[in-house]
Parts: C-alpha cells; sequence; structure tokens
C-alpha cells in the first residue's frame, strides 16, 4: 500500500497532467507541494496558518509558532538524498539523539523513529533515554512541550517545524479558560461542600498548551489523554462536584456519556459568549462543563460513512476515536484511543474487516502492518493532519544534521514557572492508569 503522500502525489499528478477529474479525493491538492511552500507564504503574509487541508473554520492565533525558512539544500535534495543523510546523521549522532514519531505522522518521516506512539507513549519513551542529549520529537507543538516539561534540563527537545501546531490546543488559551474560571467562581463560589468536594475541577486534554496543563495543576486539576480519560473523569468526581473540560467538547462528552452523566447535565462553553452561552442554573445544574473545542480531522467523520461502511462490508468492524462526534461514536462498534484501535486489531484472530475513524496516516500503516485483515478509513477523502503533516524528511535532515556540528536548532523551551504547575497536573495524569 503506498503512503499518503504517495497517493496525493499521484492524484494531484493524473489532474494536472491528463485533466481527470476525481474532485473530493484528497481534501486539497496542495498536499502535495513542500511544506516550505508555506512557511515562506505566511512570512509574506504575515499571517499565521495550519497548512493545506486544514479547515476553513480553524484560524491561527497571531500567536501560533512559524517557522523559518528551510535551506535550499534540503528543499532540492531527491527523496534518496535526504534518506541518505539523515540515516548518515543518524549514524553520526548514535544514542546522543532519539526520534519520536507519532501515528499519524506521514510514513516518509516515520521509518526514522527509535519510538512510534501516542503523545503520552512518546512524551514516555522519551524518559527512557535520560542520557540523549536531544529528543527529536515528529508530531505537534503541545506533543514538544510536555516532552521538554516531562525531560531532563540537559535534554533538548526539538521539533523540525515549528509551524506544526494544533488547531484544536488552540480553541482554548490560557486568558480564555482564566476568565471562565474567574466567572465559575463567582457562580459557585470557592468553598467544599460536606462531603470535602470543592465546586469545580479542571480537567486539560494532553492537546492543550503547557500554559493549560500548569492552569490544572495549580487548580487543583488534572490532564487526561483518550486512553484515561474516564479514570481522570472518576478521579475528578471524587474530589468535585463538577468538571470543566477543555479543550475538546467530543472527548468529555462521549466519556461522560458512559459513565452515565446526561446530555442535559453537559453544557457547553463557549469563550465568544457571555456565561459561555449558558444562564447560571444550567452551569449550577451542570456536572461536565464541555469547552467549544473539537479536532478536525476527527469532526470530518459521520453517521452516514459507517452506514456505508455496513451496507458495503456486511460484518464490518468499525472502531472510532472518541474525538469523534457523539452520534459517530453512538453508531460505531468500540470507540478508544490511537493505542486502544491498534490493539482491537492486533487482538483479531481471524480475518476481518475494519473500517477506522482516524487520521489517514495511521489507518494506512495499521492496513499495511495487518494484510491479513481489510482494513479502511471511513473517510474516503485523503485528509492528513494539516499540522502533522507539516513535518517532512526535509526538515528531520536539517535538524539532525545541525545537530551534527554542534548546533541545536527550533528547540521547545517552557518556562521553569509553567513547568512546575503543569508538572504536577501531569503527575496526577500518570498516577491515573486506566484499568
Amino acid at each position: 500500500m503506498s503512503s499518503v503522500n504517495t497517493a496525493v502525489q499521484l492524484i494531484t499528478r493524473e489532474e494536472a497532467e491528463k485533466g481527470l477529474s476525481r474532485a473530493g479525493s484528497t481534501c486539497s491538492p496542495a498536499l502535495a507541494r513542500g511544506p516550505w511552500e508555506y512557511d515562506l507564504a505566511e512570512a509574506l503574509a504575515g499571517e499565521p496558518a495550519y497548512g493545506p487541508g486544514a479547515s476553513s473554520s480553524d484560524v491561527a492565533p497571531q500567536a501560533t509558532p512559524r517557522q523559518g525558512q528551510l535551506p535550499e539544500e534540503y528543499k532540492k535534495a531527491s527523496d534518496a538524498e535526504l534518506d541518505a543523510r539523515i540515516r548518515a546523521a543518524k549514524a553520526t549522532l548514535g544514542d546522543r539523539a532519539v526520534i519520536l514519531g507519532h501515528f499519524y505522522q506521514r510514513d516518509e518521516v516515520i521509518q526514522y523513529a527509535d519510538f512510534v506512539g501516542d503523545s503520552f507513549q512518546l512524551a514516555n519513551a522519551a524518559l527512557t533515554k535520560p542520557d540523549a542529549e536531544a529528543i527529536i520529537f515528529c508530531g505537534v507543538h503541545f506533543m514538544a512541550e510536555t516532552a521538554d516539561i516531562l525531560s531532563t534540563p540537559e535534554q533538548a527537545v526539538i521539533l523540525p517545524n515549528l509551524a506544526a501546531g494544533c488547531s484544536m490546543a488552540d480553541m482554548a488559551d490560557e486568558d480564555s479558560v482564566e476568565e471562565c474560571w474567574e466567572q465559575l467562581e463567582e457562580i459557585f463560589g470557592t468553598e467544599p461542600d460536606a462531603s470535602g468536594r470543592v465546586p469545580v475541577i479542571p480537567v486539560t486534554y494532553m492537546n492543550s498548551s503547557a500554559a493549560l496543563k500548569a492552569f490544572c495543576g495549580r487548580n487543583g486539576g488534572i490532564v487526561c489523554t483518550s486512553s484515561n480519560a474516564k479514570v481522570v473523569l472518576e478521579w475528578a468526581f471524587e474530589r468535585g462536584q463538577r468538571v470543566l473540560f477543555f479543550p475538546d467538547q467530543h472527548l468529555g462528552r462521549n466519556t461522560a456519556k458512559a459513565l452515565g452523566v446526561p446530555l442535559e447535565q453537559m453544557p457547553m462553553w463557549n469563550p465568544r459568549k457571555e456565561l459561555g452561552g449558558n444562564d447560571e442554573q444550567q452551569l449550577l445544574d451542570s456536572r461536565v462543563i464541555l469547552w467549544h473545542g473539537f479536532c478536525s480531522v476527527h469532526k470530518r467523520f459521520n453517521v452516514g460513512q459507517i452506514e456505508k461502511a455496513r451496507q458495503d462490508f456486511p460484518g464490518v468492524n468499525v472502531i472510532v476515536h472518541p474525538e469523534c462526534p457523539m452520534e459517530v461514536v453512538d453508531a460505531a462498534d468500540s470507540a478508544g484511543s490511537t493505542d486502544f484501535i491498534k490493539k482491537a486489531i492486533a487482538a483479531a484472530t481471524e480475518p476481518t474487516t475494519f473500517a477506522i475513524g482516524t487520521e489517514i496516516n495511521m489507518v494506512n500503516r495499521l492496513a499495511a502492518e495487518n494484510p491479513q485483515h481489510t482494513i479502511f478509513c471511513l473517510d474516503p477523502v485523503i485528509c492528513p493532519c494539516s499540522t502533522m503533516y507539516r513535518i517532512h524528511p526535509g526538515y528531520l535532515a536539517w535538524v539532525l544534521e545541525e545537530l551534527v556540528e554542534g548546533r541545536v536548532v527550533n528547540r521547545i523551551t517552557v518556562d521553569e514557572s509553567v513547568q512546575d504547575n503543569a508538572k504536577i497536573a501531569l503527575e496526577r495524569m500518570l498516577a491515573a492508569k486506566p484499568a
């Protein structure tokens, strides 16, 4: 099976050379271009963006990091040349550098990773290499921040392309959450009830900035992953009367619903509206207050896609990520984290047809690794995570060769004042192990 990048290149070439109309085959033919074209376009426009294929409704904040220009030699290098240079640099650096690759990363980069996993697994993987001088995180910005918080001060965490951010993480910023918190304290007060539970516990998804993790740390809250969200909510309910969950509404809603929380007790908080778009009574009656955030990749999945999969493949096993909308999770056979999806497929002893609702790079890789099964993505349109896709072998070759020369570029650092509180929330998360 060809990689997502190869498929996008072929689709784009066919449309250009033969005039074929394959509208809808890929969410953006611009994905075929080098990411450095977008670095330059953003520099010229003076406006950050998430990259080709991103939803038009995902507007990058002005503070979004931007990538400087990649040296010309890496833009012009062939795939074979980049491969040779990356492997040579890795060999020279040896144990001094470790490369982490997220499940959603393109195959052309993931082939060089020393560890592959989700953001939480990769942050833990970095801890197994305390002697590595550099941790090259082929993921997105919040993941590199988490690795910096959990790694030693002597280790440099590097993000090959600084423009690899996350639109969901950007949907909840520190100022908006602080303002929300102040309004909630005015309504709920700050005193615990008779059983010692405080009025509200903040819970942030791993897909958030270090500043929001620190906010949770200093306000009695915790970080969750898609793997341990259920355990984390149970932890929070033991300590609080209700939960403020951000930034992903869908993970919060799906997890709370599975715990028996009624939908009417899960109001949405829209930071652009007064009281988040609620009245005081709705908030007083709440158990989980959901932030108005979402993942643009997982928002693409819908019930119609599941119905078509069941029609085309009777007996198909539909597995989706809990970042998908509630109606999609309800219509699927099961829902879980990227690691859950991977393990579910590995556990199938007989040839099975799987329809998967998560990012296309991971789905394609699962299909290639499990040829005994039929595995396909629920969304027929090739639309990878636009920000993860900003990382290309050219950037990886550049940061590695700079390390060989004794120079650290694109280092991600979290201020010590932020690190201390963020680490508190992360350590609470580490202790909240799923059964």
